[in-house]
């Protein structure tokens, strides 16, 4: 879509507070243009609240809101130029399909032929120019939701803020919603998306980066690789994915460390020799049998999975969970088991799993763009 609107989003120590209750604590963040920034978090983490500052439903206590070079603080929402798609559609009932998407441009007077063309390429750009004519109570979940981020396209934003877009929907209709996503973000690339989720799979699929957030502050801002593969906190661990998270110490030797009075080799961090410190290892990297940092324990529970068996191991005085492909006949409970991971596998961390260290000062993209 031609002629978009400034792309990209900058929040310049936004503090939002309610009755002098902090909702969002000096938040500091750049949404590039053109890039996808997932804000990932847990309920009341703030995550939402800095989507509503972006789109002026908030006014924050101090703090500055720019898309691109403009200050848009002060500006009402109609005068920001931005799309926003809600996890509720907000259609109107009584209009038809390419009414509910001509609606912004007839609220910014846009000349009648230019309003029909414009509904007419938003309806191709998300597949349901079939269905023009149609009452949203006509459509299915998804392809209401495609008519309101139509609906959103069809103003041509440079920014585009979906507030957990996909929360309604059955489990098939998601899937189907993150490609059909995806391939807008291909389509669009000079578009500067915001996409508030708790979701993590969805987080992961989509995001060039994801800002992780809890208890009204940033917490991390990576790539979704970088912050899979190697979190900062044991709060990112915990949250991106799932994580086994044991509480070791710091031996003399960079990597080594004591786990339960076992020694273990990981992945060096920044823990000095005897301090407490946090071992990460991701379950899906955990092999059962002998292997290189055994740990013994009892199987204490099992689960299938369809492609894996999650097995639960009590070890240590501590329960880690190994995930385990091509397992044709799992153990019995009760079983004295062995569990393996690789030193590359497994990262240390802070002791703990409260929250992050200060944020990092610049959260630039990497060079290189999109996540792999």
């Amino acid at each position: 879509m031609s002629g978009t609107a400034a792309s990209g989003i900058r929040f310049d120590r936004v503090t939002v507070a309610y009755d002098g209750n902090v909702v969002l604590d000096g938040f500091d963040l750049t949404v590039e243009p053109g890039e996808v920034m997932a804000l990932l978090g847990p309920s009341g983490s703030g995550k939402t609240t800095a989507l509503r500052a972006v789109a002026g439903f908030v006014r924050p206590a101090s703090g500055r809101v720019y898309l691109g070079d403009r200050d848009v603080t002060a500006l009402p929402p109609h005068r920001r130029g931005i799309g926003m798609v809600v996890q509720q559609y907000a259609l109107f009932p009584h209009m038809r399909v390419r009414e509910n998407v001509a609606f912004g441009l007839r609220a910014r007077r846009t000349a009648r032929a230019e309003v029909a063309r414009r509904v007419a390429e938003a309806l191709e750009l998300v597949g349901m120019a079939a269905y023009a004519d149609r009452h949203p109570r006509e459509l299915s979940g998804g392809q209401q939701q495609r008519v309101a981020i139509a609906r959103a396209l069809a103003i041509r934003p440079g920014v585009l803020l979906l507030d957990e877009p996909l929360s309604a929907l059955d489990a098939q209709l998601r899937s189907g919603m993150l490609a059909e996503l995806a391939r807008l973000h291909r389509e669009l690339p000079d578009v500067s998306i915001l996409y508030v989720t708790h979701d993590q799979v969805e987080a992961l699929t989509l995001a060039d980066r994801i800002a992780v957030m809890d208890k009204a502050r940033l917490q991390d801002c990576d790539t979704p690789h970088a912050l899979y593969r190697r979190p900062r906190t044991p709060f990112t661990a915990s949250f991106v994915g799932n994580a086994n998270l044991l509480p070791v110490t710091a031996g003399a030797v960079p990597g080594s460390v004591d786990f339960a009075g076992q020694p273990l080799t990981v992945t060096p961090g920044e823990a000095l020799p005897g301090a407490a410190a946090t071992l990460c290892v991701r379950p899906h990297l955990v092999g059962l049998g002998a292997g290189p940092n055994a740990l013994t324990g009892t199987l204490a529970e099992v689960q299938w999975r369809g492609s894996t068996h999650r097995l639960y191991v009590d070890t240590g005085g501590h329960r880690v969970l190994a995930d385990v492909r091509e397992l044709r006949e799992a153990p019995a409970l009760g079983d004295t088991v062995t569990l393996h991971f690789a030193a590359e596998d497994a990262v240390l961390l802070p002791a703990g799993t409260g929250g992050a260290p200060t944020a990092p000062e610049s959260c630039a993209r990497p060079t290189g763009g999109t996540h792999v």
